[in-house]
């Protein structure tokens, strides 16, 4: 299918950006800034097209290692995140994860090294010119959005902003690069550009548009991109979306399904929890029962889930499969309430199979439950009239060797 890669990407970004708004206390949007400052920067430059969209990329996805270089530290201080500069590790985890992400130049390391400083002070010590240009330009729109918040519609703060800017020539930033800020900047339109109520449409106008032939399993293995930042939120999902694409993947064999509608399956298998980025993890990792109020919070990352898969063309299917995974067949379900009739197969059978995966796994409050003991619950759901017993049935036979969670 032809698949809009902006779309997917500005999609996404939302649940990004809450992952760095937790773990930085950065601002909302936060990725849409770096890659349209980016986008200015490389443009003035003179970066090819391809390029100018890769880096807008690269700028949406420049954290997406913080949850899980949160995950190799136990005793981390989590009151100590404000500093990025503490989790070195995230700039190799991030440059990781986007390995299978199709760009359209042959930019590397870009993830990688946007930490890294003019003057040779920054997480692997490359100076100068052996920092690529495009990771010197990620690493001002970040390091600056960070600090001043560009949505800050202050004029004072706009100086401020120069001010830091120039003042770190030489130091953090390349003389050049300085020079190409002061040549964007000095428009009004630039800074109206950079607020929260107009960044979604000033993307939409400087970045190049990327919308390429791509198989479902090519869509998947980009997919797969994102859940591993999805499981990556909390120590005990960090398989939750691995293992509930795989148990799709051998229901869908069971039943015989044609080859794309197993690929589309998966992919909202691996999609599923997106919203659960935006949910605390002192919410999800907490080891003892939840309030109402948290109770409530959790409730809200399906409502997320559809407000990040909705606006990408073609995933129409995939987004109701995704986003009512919590749904239930006697209507009180979650994020909507929807009736029977509006759930079909494949989103009930998503439904039990996110039941049964989240039952298998370890949790802050319990082991990980066999499965006999997942299916004695699941049996009682069913018996409850909220899950379709077919399909209870059928996972109960086809799942009975499935490797542990």
């Amino acid at each position: 299918m032809l698949f809009d890669l902006n779309r997917f990407l500005q999609g996404l970004s939302y649940a990004i950006d809450c992952v760095e708004s937790e773990l930085l206390g950065s601002s909302t949007h936060h990725g849409k800034r770096v890659a349209y400052l980016s986008l200015r920067l490389a443009k003035a430059a003179g970066l090819t097209e391809e390029e100018q969209f890769d880096i807008a990329a690269f700028g949406i996805l420049h954290d997406n290692g913080l949850a899980q270089e949160t995950l190799t530290k136990a005793d981390l201080d989590r009151s100590r995140l404000c500093q990025a500069e503490d989790l070195p590790a995230h700039c190799t985890i991030g440059e990781n994860n986007i390995a299978h992400f199709p760009f359209r130049s042959h930019s590397r390391d870009i993830v990688k090294y946007h930490h890294e400083w003019w003057d040779g002070s920054g997480f692997f010590g490359l100076k100068g010119d052996e920092i690529p240009l495009m990771a010197q330009i990620v690493g001002l729109a970040d390091s600056v959005d960070v600090r001043f918040r560009f949505e800050n519609p202050d004029p004072s703060n706009r100086q401020r902003i120069r001010d830091h800017i120039i003042a770190q020539s030489g130091l953090a930033f390349s003389p050049e690069l300085v020079a190409l800020f002061e040549q964007v900047s000095q428009t009004t339109a630039f800074w109206l550009d950079l607020h929260n109520s107009h960044i979604q449409q000033s993307l939409d106008r400087w970045m190049p548009s990327h919308t390429v032939e791509m198989s479902w399993e090519e869509i998947l293995k980009v997919s797969r991109v994102f859940s591993q930042i999805i499981d990556s939120k909390s120590r005990f999902t960090q398989r939750h979306s691995g293992g509930l694409e795989e148990k799709a993947g051998r229901m869908a064999n069971h039943y015989d399904m044609p080859h794309d509608e197993m690929m589309q399956l998966r992919i909202a298998a691996a999609l599923h929890d997106v919203g659960k980025l935006a949910i605390p993890n002192a919410i999800l990792d907490k080891p003892s029962k939840l309030t109402e109020t948290e109770r409530m919070k959790v409730q809200e990352h399906t409502y997320f889930t559809r407000l990040c898969l909705e606006p990408i063309p073609g995933f129409e299917t995939i987004t109701e499969w995704a986003a009512n995974h919590h749904e239930k067949l006697s209507g009180n379900g979650y994020p909507m309430a929807l009736p029977p009739e509006r759930l079909d197969f494949n989103a009930r059978l998503l439904t039990v199979l996110d039941i049964y995966q989240a039952l298998t796994e370890e949790r802050p409050y319990r082991q990980g439950n066999t499965h006999e003991d997942a299916m004695v619950i699941i049996d009682k759901l069913k018996e409850g009239g909220q899950l379709d017993a077919t399909i209870v049935d059928a996972v109960r036979t086809t799942l009975a060797d499935a490797p542990a969670s």
